[in-house]
């Protein structure tokens, strides 16, 4: 049973912005948010995922150092939706990217992959 599913990643060119889609069922959204929230992630070949950045259900979003300024998350919870809004993006944001559960993950799911490249 997919739980959570991302969507919204494609080709773009150095400079360009994509909006990421973290797309889960109500309890599922509302059991992330009793907890520690989601984050999402990135991961590029060989490497382990690693956090872009996180929100809990009506806080800020918390954003890694070299994501502030061009990334923002938030969420849609008529749509169940969590977004990641990117901008401005270089061939370093180049990556599968990710939503989850922080703490205790869910399954994983396929993941969007995000190509930054000219």
């Amino acid at each position: 049973q997919v739980q959570l599913a991302e969507s919204g990643g494609g080709l773009v060119q150095p400079g360009g912005s994509l909006r990421l889609s973290c797309a889960a069922s109500v309890s599922t959204l509302r059991s992330i948010f009793m907890t520690y929230g989601l984050g999402w992630y990135r991961q590029t070949p060989g490497k382990q995922r690693e956090l872009v950045g996180s929100i809990q259900s009506g806080g800020s979003p918390n954003l890694v150092d070299s994501a502030k300024g061009r990334i923002n998350i938030s969420i849609d919870k008529a749509k169940s939706t969590v977004y990641l809004q990117m901008d401005d993006l270089k061939p370093g944001n180049t990556a599968v990217y990710y939503c989850n559960r922080l703490g205790r993950h869910l399954p994983w799911g396929q993941g969007t992959r995000v190509t930054v490249s000219s």
